[in-house]
């Protein structure tokens, strides 16, 4: 098979690279010629910026219900190793789309389209994504960004002096996985201190840090010259995650999450599903902006 064709889109402050093999950033360059994005380096994680669809997270025993079926679901859904058409390609957008193949059917009995788009402006670059509900019956569903940046960033020296601040003050407990991926009942106190979350590899020891009710809807990931900043209004959760020692951060904005521990429920009442409507579509985005001293 080829190898997935790879989108350029570009701004007179930035450039991005996306490619068709699950509708992925690849590559996020300043005008300068630094690349924000994580490698993919496969000592560590191999992913850069997958998109998660039609899940978030782990299902209980990896398996969904609806009706009286029951489906094999990876982590996280399929779209992320599902191969995208181009539909729409300027300068400074693209557009890729997904559709339900016939192996998408055995683990996903619903009919959707899934349009992605990337635009640049200036030094933002914006990802929407629209799901379609195009069958008969109301379908579950959530939608997750997980874009790796560089920590430490482009032009920074020091990991530690790296943190989160966040828009609104965070005070509400987090929550972990257990070790099946699954949501632990109990919370955990937040490490936030108001609206300031200090960064360093212990945070991930036990993987995700997630806020299931955050408050911000913005924040930036800074260190002592260089900044990103994040916003993503309409996405209710939000996650943190590395691997100890390696040189990303994931700032992982949500509608959903894994299955809570024990949970034995149908998809429709999973926590953090939406119900989408026959012929309706439901919307999602982020957008991250570069700011250098450099």
């Amino acid at each position: 098979m080829a190898d997935p064709a790879v989108h350029r889109i570009s701004s007179e402050r930035l450039a991005a690279q996306i490619s068709e093999a699950g509708a992925e950033l690849v590559r996020l360059v300043d005008h300068a010629g630094a690349d924000w994005l994580w490698d993919g380096d496969p000592a560590y994680w191999s992913g850069r910026a997958p998109l998660l669809f039609p899940i978030v997270g782990t299902l209980a025993g990896g398996r969904f219900r609806t009706g009286e079926q029951s489906y094999k679901l990876p982590r996280h859904g399929f779209a992320r190793n599902s191969f995208f058409r181009c539909v729409d390609h300027s300068h400074d957008s693209v557009t890729l789309r997904l559709e339900p193949t016939p192996a998408i059917r055995e683990s996903w009995p619903f009919d959707f389209r899934l349009d992605v788009r990337y635009a640049v402006e200036g030094s933002t670059l914006t990802i929407s994504a629209e799901v379609l509900n195009q069958g008969a019956e109301p379908m579950p569903a959530s939608f997750g960004f997980h874009p790796a940046l560089r920590w430490p960033l482009p032009g920074e020296d020091d990991r530690s002096s790296h943190e989160i601040l966040f828009d609104e003050e965070e005070p509400a407990a987090v929550r972990r996985l257990d070790c099946d991926g699954l949501v632990d009942p109990v919370a955990r106190p937040s490490p936030i201190a108001g609206k300031r979350l200090a960064l360093d590899d212990s945070l991930f020891g036990e993987d995700a840090l997630i806020l299931d009710c955050p408050r911000s809807r913005a924040l930036t990931f800074t260190g002592q010259r260089n900044s990103v900043r994040f916003a993503f209004p309409g996405m209710p959760h939000l996650a943190f995650w590395t691997k100890p020692g390696a040189g990303f951060l994931c700032i992982e904005p949500w509608q959903g999450y894994s299955d809570p521990a024990g949970f034995d429920g149908k998809i429709a009442d999973k926590p953090g599903i939406l119900s989408i409507a026959p012929g309706e579509a439901r919307d999602f985005a982020m957008s991250l902006t570069l700011y250098s001293m450099s």
